[in-house]
């Protein structure tokens, strides 16, 4: 972005994609159509977050298991997490998406419960560490407490770090999902303490792709020095909202191929 034209008038474009995008008729196609089966925070809180969690490969096999972990949670996730036993817990033992099986998924539930009984629930963990302009932290400090029980070494990469130099898609697209308002119908606002300024974009290779092709992007891979990159451009354009557009980027790679 050389010039205060070139800015402007791809802000006019990616403003424009984003009205298209970022409307009710994107659930239908997308896995935060999970979290919009339910009506009270918490439950909406834990779907997204497991949702989110699973949501890499097919996008229709994402929302199918993501439909299946609710099932095995009696359609009632807060109340699964808070009086499960563990005997409970057997009935998650056949889940599996992809590499997130069901020993994974019996830890989320006990990590889960943790931070509900514990340490105030998910929005208290993620707004403890908040930095002004960032959450890059906040993820870093979440994913120490989340494994601060007895764990099987192979779940802790379902939760990724971005001290660690990842992206940390999923868990920036759970952010967005819990954050920016509700006033399109399609992310949630529910957590007020926290500001859709601080948010970083879901960086994936479509997303990515796109940022690149309009220059938005130098560095050629998704990563966290990517996220940071792609942060401050996108700010740019709308400091108080920037991962509106991610509606844009996602959109023109994932729907016109652009």
């Amino acid at each position: 972005m050389k010039t205060k034209l070139k800015r402007e008038t791809l802000r006019d474009f990616l403003d424009q994609k984003v009205l298209e995008y970022n409307r009710p008729e994107f659930l239908s196609s997308d896995p935060i159509q999970i979290p919009h089966g339910f009506t009270r925070k918490e439950d909406i809180e834990i779907s997204g977050f497991l949702t989110a969690t699973i949501a890499w490969g097919n996008r229709k096999s994402i929302i199918n298991n993501a439909r299946l972990m609710m099932e095995l949670l009696d359609n009632a996730p807060y109340q699964f997490v808070k009086d499960h036993s563990e005997s409970d817990l057997i009935t998650l033992k056949d889940f599996v998406h992809r590499t997130f099986n069901g020993v994974d998924f019996a830890y989320f539930i006990r990590a889960l419960r943790f931070i509900y009984t514990q340490e105030g629930g998910l929005e208290s963990v993620f707004t403890r560490n908040a930095e002004e302009a960032s959450l890059q932290s906040s993820i870093s400090s979440f994913k120490a407490l989340f494994f601060k029980l007895e764990h099987p070494a192979r779940t802790e990469k379902h939760i990724s770090d971005p001290a660690r130099g990842s992206a940390a898609k999923r868990i920036n697209m759970f952010l967005r999902w819990m954050i920016r308002d509700a006033n399109s119908g399609v992310d949630f606002g529910l957590w007020k303490s926290l500001s859709p300024a601080q948010l970083s974009c879901p960086l994936d290779v479509h997303s990515g792709n796109v940022a690149r092709k309009l220059g938005l992007l130098r560095r050629k891979q998704n990563d966290a020095k990517a996220v940071a990159e792609l942060d401050a451009n996108l700010r740019l354009l709308d400091p108080r909202d920037p991962v509106k557009y991610d509606f844009a980027l996602f959109g023109l790679g994932v729907f016109e191929k652009f």
